[in-house]
C-alpha cells in the first residue's frame, strides 16, 4: 500500500530515531523487480543506521534451483551484502541474525549454533552496560494467544544461549501481527530464572496482516534507556489515514 508507506516514511521523518530495524519480508516472491522497489523505499528513510534481516518471502519459493543453488543472491545485491551482522550504537549493540533456511524449510526457520556463536562473539565485545538485541525474521516464542504459530526447532536452545548472553531484547517478525511480551509467557520454569523481551513486529505495509491486525499496518517504536525499555504499538487507521499508537509497555532490564 504506497499510501501507507508514504506516512510511514513519514513518521519517521518526524521521529528521526538513531536507528531503523526491518525484519525481514521484503518481497512478496523474492523477484527482481520487488527487490528494486524495496530498495528504493528503503532509501527514502532518514539516514540512521538501517538493521535488516531476510525473510522467508525473500529466497524463491518456485525457483527451486536459485533457492538451492543461490536463494539470497537478490537480497544480497538489494539489500545487504551480509547476512549476519553487528550494529553498535550509543549504549547499545544489534546483532542480527538470518535465520530463513531455504534448503530445510520453506515457511519456518533455523538458527544455527555457528549463528548463536557468532552472537556470543559480538556481544562480548559489548560494554558491559550496553542493552543487547537480537533481531532475527522467525519467533522463538509463540505469542500464547495465536494458534498455529509454531516457533523455530530449537528455539528453546537458543533463549537460553540468549538468556547467558545477557540478551535484553529480541525484535522479529513473520508472524504478520505483533507480540509483544517476554519469553517467560512460554517458555517459565525454575530454570528459567530471567526471560527476554521480545518485540515482534506486524506487517508496516502490505494488507497481509493476521488475527487481531487482520488486513491491518503495524509497527514499533522503542525507547531504550539504562535501567527500562518502552515499546510504543502503533496501527494504522484508515479513518484518519495515519498511524495511532494503540498501547505501551515498560520493561525494566534485569540487574540494572
Amino acid at each position: 500500500q504506497p499510501q501507507v508507506g508514504e506516512v510511514l516514511q513519514r513518521f519517521a521523518e518526524r521521529l528521526q530515531p538513531d536507528a531503523i530495524v526491518a525484519s525481514g519480508d521484503f518481497t512478496q516472491r523474492a523477484k527482481e523487480e520487488q527487490f528494486r522497489a524495496a530498495r528504493a523505499f528503503l532509501d527514502r528513510f532518514p539516514p540512521v543506521p538501517l538493521v535488516v534481516t531476510p525473510g522467508n518471502h525473500d529466497v524463491p519459493l518456485h525457483e527451486v534451483r536459485d533457492r538451492f543453488l543461490a536463494p539470497h543472491a537478490l537480497y544480497r545485491k538489494y539489500i545487504s551484502e551480509e547476512l549476519n551482522t553487528v550494529t553498535t550504537l550509543p549504549g547499545a549493540m544489534i546483532v542480527s541474525i538470518d535465520s530463513t533456511a531455504p534448503r530445510r524449510a520453506i515457511v519456518n526457520g533455523r538458527i544455527s549454533r555457528k549463528q548463536i556463536e557468532f552472537a556470543r562473539g559480538a556481544f562480548a565485545q559489548a560494554d558491559v552496560d550496553a542493552l543487547r538485541i537480537v533481531v532475527a525474521h522467525h519467533h522463538f516464542a509463540p505469542p500464547p494467544d495465536f494458534e498455529g504459530a509454531d516457533a523455530m526447532p530449537q528455539a528453546k536452545r537458543a533463549l537460553d544461549a540468549f538468556t547467558a548472553m545477557r540478551v535484553d531484547l529480541i525484535l522479529g517478525g513473520h508472524l504478520h501481527r505483533s507480540y509483544i511480551g517476554n519469553s517467560l509467557d512460554v517458555y517459565p520454569g525454575a530454570d528459567r530464572e530471567h526471560g527476554v523481551v521480545i518485540v515482534q513486529s506486524g506487517t508496516s505495509t502490505s494488507r497481509r496482516g493476521r488475527a487481531r491486525e487482520r488486513e491491518k499496518n503495524s509497527f514499533n517504536v522503542l525507547r531504550l534507556r539504562r535501567a527500562e525499555i518502552e515499546v510504543e504499538h502503533y496501527m494504522y487507521f484508515d479513518d484518519v489515514e495515519n498511524f495511532e499508537t494503540t498501547a505501551r509497555y515498560t520493561f525494566y532490564r534485569r540487574g540494572r
